[in-house]
Parts: C-alpha cells; sequence; structure tokens
C-alpha cells in the first residue's frame, strides 16, 4: 500500500492512502483515512462504517474529534463501489452482498494489525453492517461497538420513515416511495425530509452535501444505493450474539426513531442507550461536543 505523508485539515491531522481488497478472484481498492496514529496507542483504534449502502465517509469526519479529545485513533473508508474506492458500476445486484462488505472490513483490519483489539461505529446503514458483523463473524477482538442511529431491521425503519412522512406534502412521500427507480425525484423529496430528520443544522455542512452528492450529483454513482441489499433484512432475533459492548444512540427528531433501534438496547446482553432531546440523524454534527464526550468516554470506560 502506497501511503502518503501527514496531511492537516479541519478536522485533524490524518494519512490516506488505499488499501489493496481480493474478491473473487478480483482485486479491488478500500480509501481509508487514518486521524492519528497507530503506532505507540494507548487506546483501541475506532473503525468508523459510514451510511447508506452507498455514500462515503465524508459526513462522519467529525469523528476524528475522537483523537484529539480521548487520545482514540480514528480510521474511516470508503465502502467499495463508492467514493475514492473502487466504483463497479458493471456489477450486478447480486453482487452487493453483506458478506462482500464484511470481507472487505477483515481485509482492513488484517491490513492495520489491529484485528485482536479494535472498536468499531456503524452510522445508519453502517450500523446494519457493524450488528452484522458482530453476530456472524463473532470478531474476538471487537470491544465496543456504537450502533448510531442505525436500524435493527428493515421493516422497522421503512415503518418510521412512513409515519414521519405523513407531516410532510405528499409529494414528499411519493418522491421517497419512488426511491432509486427516480434518483432525481427522490433526492429532492429526500433533500426536505432530511432537513428535518437527516440533519437540522443550517446551513447543512459541506461535508453532508457531498456524501449526498456523491450518489445523487452530476457524477454520482448510484450502483450501491439501488441494489436490493437491505431487503428483508433483520438482527432482532440474532442480537443476543453481540459479545461487546454496545453504545446505542438516537436522536428524538431521528428517521431512526425510538422503537427502530430498541432492539439493540433490549437484546444486546451488554448495551447503553443515549438519546438526543436535540437531534436527528447526526448527532455527531447537530450537538459536536456531547456527542463525542458519550462516545469518547463510553470507548475509554467498560461498562459496569
Amino acid at each position: 500500500m502506497a501511503q502518503i505523508q501527514s496531511k492537516e485539515d479541519a478536522f485533524g491531522t490524518f494519512t490516506e492512502g488505499h488499501i489493496p481488497f481480493a474478491y473473487n478472484g478480483e482485486t479491488f481498492q478500500t480509501y481509508y483515512k487514518l486521524y492519528g496514529t497507530l503506532e505507540g496507542r494507548t487506546r483501541d483504534p475506532l473503525v468508523i462504517l459510514h451510511g447508506g449502502p452507498g455514500l462515503i465517509h465524508r459526513y462522519l469526519l467529525p469523528y476524528a474529534d475522537l483523537y484529539k479529545t480521548h487520545n482514540i485513533p480514528v480510521i474511516l473508508y470508503d465502502q467499495i463501489g463508492n467514493g475514492q474506492s473502487t466504483h463497479l458500476k458493471e456489477k450486478p445486484p447480486t453482487f452487493w452482498i453483506l458478506d462482500l462488505f464484511m470481507d472487505e472490513l477483515d481485509n482492513l483490519l488484517e491490513h492495520f494489525k489491529i484485528r485482536d483489539s479494535f472498536n468499531l461505529l456503524g452510522h445508519s446503514w453502517g450500523g446494519v453492517m457493524g450488528s452484522e458483523y458482530a453476530v456472524t463473524r463473532q470478531p474476538p477482538g471487537l470491544k465496543h461497538i456504537i450502533l448510531a442511529n442505525s436500524l435493527a431491521s428493515i421493516a422497522l425503519w421503512i415503518q418510521s420513515t412512513m409515519q414521519l412522512l405523513q407531516a410532510f406534502p405528499p409529494e414528499v412521500l411519493e418522491g421517497i416511495k419512488v426511491g432509486m427507480k427516480d434518483p432525481a425525484v427522490y433526492y429532492e423529496a429526500l433533500k426536505i425530509f432530511h432537513a428535518k430528520h437527516g440533519c437540522i443544522v443550517k446551513p447543512t455542512p459541506r461535508e453532508v452535501v457531498e456524501t449526498f452528492e456523491a450518489v445523487f450529483g452530476p457524477e454520482g454513482d448510484t450502483t450501491v444505493s439501488a441494489s436490493p441489499l437491505l431487503s428483508g433484512w433483520s438482527v432482532i432475533d440474532r442480537l443476543h450474539n453481540v459479545k461487546a459492548s454496545a453504545l446505542v444512540v438516537n436522536g428524538i427528531w431521528d428517521i431512526g426513531q425510538d422503537f427502530v433501534c430498541a432492539p439493540f438496547f433490549y437484546k444486546i446482553p451488554k448495551a447503553k442507550w443515549v438519546r438526543f432531546d436535540d437531534c436527528s440523524h447526526m448527532p455527531h454534527w447537530e450537538n459536536r461536543e456531547r456527542c463525542m464526550k458519550i462516545v469518547g468516554d463510553f470507548l475509554t470506560a467498560d461498562l459496569e
């Protein structure tokens, strides 16, 4: 892997690069961004799984604060199919399965040699992937998992979305129902919906806009987002198999209402739940300082 020298941005000092990812006889590239250093670390690194499926890491950059506030190295990456990782527009919908993304995560952990002791934070779809990874792969080195603004089943997510949409004009509801069959119409409806339930910061942070433009913009790639990856998915009946300590996070105006993430809290043996009463789907932007304190303190102090 070719790694460039350290750089600086608004979120801290980082290094970046690409990790070769061999899968079913082909080799792809996973783009990563590491804030802090893994050498001589005193805290387990936090690997962050972005939402979507099919989004990119950029809207989660505030979590890089954890290196400054709690000395936790933070690794963000673009899942294959989007962002600065390999795009695969020619692949059929059947290519996009959870095992693909979990294999990519395994490959990243192996590359950084952190498999023996690490933490995960999955936001939205990233929490789907993180919870699935925890119950099916049973990684012994996973110490903590944060399920941020996520879902325990797609049926509950759809139910919550439909409930919240009742307060919007009919054209917004219809646009959301159209979905990826008409990405332009869907995106316009999504922006209206997200202004109340996705990210309530005004103006919308540039990194959040860039994340959605990576799918819906002029140069966007809808391949992963349009796949039936989440069809029928649920982890509820398997959550008792999560061995790591879990932190469940949502917001009072979140797309993932309380009943959507409640199974995480009630069925994971070691779980804590924090709801932000001034946030929607992105407390890492909406109440950044408190979000970092809650997540950082959780990662540096085991549950009783």
